[in-house]
């Protein structure tokens, strides 16, 4: 007799990517058209929902014994699928522990636990193996993360512990906490010249970064990253999904980043 759920309908991009990392895509019968990752989903998968909004009738007809959503921001689709007698399971994860939790958890759902803990326990080894190199480290960069332009929102959670960890300081620490992109908006962009970042990562949610946009902000001109051009963009399908790619991709991109910084700071200067 077969325990596991067997149609499995993702409704953002994270759980889909860490059931085919898991080997386990076949039971995926439904996926968000947001998924950019794996992009083989995107080929085999029908499109069921965006992030606000899913396609309930859709859903209903391919007859899934499982959909997983993330955060109280799909609230309203779970209570429609579970007033139709969909078994629904939501995360509400929001740093890198819950990333790691989740993956665990979706292993344990599919009869992929033990895979699941070697893969989380690879990441974990690597986030060990960063965190004694930048140990090491007597500066550290002082990092922006821009999760939009207008208006100015800075990282959530996950992001600023994944900077930290890959060797640098979010200048805007406090405001990760916050879950909503909202209570992240920094009204007065002058606090960024203030706070004055070596680095700056920008991945704007879905939208091409456009560094000409963020050159042209009046005083950034004298923001150190600005000075020494140490301006990233990192794709929003990498770090912006609380999931896989956040770790495995995004962190050693951003880990290397600061090693460049790093390496460059301590080049003497003629």
């Amino acid at each position: 007799m077969n325990y596991y759920p067997e149609r499995i309908i993702c409704l953002t991009e994270e759980t889909t990517e860490t059931l085919y990392l898991l080997g386990e895509q076949d039971r995926i019968v439904g996926i968000s058209g947001f998924t950019v990752r794996p992009k083989q989903a995107r080929k085999e998968k029908p499109k069921v929902s965006t992030f606000l909004d899913a396609k309930t009738e859709e859903i209903l007809d391919l007859k899934p014994d499982l959909v997983i959503g993330f955060s109280d921001i799909q609230a309203n689709i779970a209570k429609e699928l579970i007033s139709q007698g969909i078994t629904v399971w939501v995360n509400n994860h929001r740093s890198v522990q819950g990333i790691l939790k989740m993956m665990v958890q979706l292993g344990a759902l599919v009869g992929q636990q033990s895979r699941a803990l070697q893969l989380v326990e690879s990441i974990q080894d690597n986030i060990q193996l960063i965190k004694a190199k930048t140990s090491r480290w007597q500066l550290k960069p002082k990092v922006y993360f821009e999760e939009w332009f207008d208006p100015l929102i800075s990282g959530i959670r996950w992001v600023s512990e994944i900077i930290e960890i890959a060797g640098g300081e979010d200048v805007f620490h406090e405001l990760a906490e916050c879950s909503l992109a909202k209570d992240r908006i920094i009204a007065d962009h002058t606090e960024v010249v203030k706070r004055n970042p070596d680095i700056i990562l920008a991945s704007w949610c879905g939208k091409m970064f456009k560094k000409n946009k963020l050159l042209a902000r009046d005083g950034w001109a004298n923001i150190n990253a600005v000075k020494a051009d140490a301006i990233h963009e990192i794709k929003s399908e990498l770090i912006l999904q609380p999931g896989p790619a956040a770790l495995m991709e995004a962190m050693p991109k951003i880990h290397q980043i600061f090693k460049d910084w790093q390496v460059n700071m301590n080049e003497p200067k003629h």
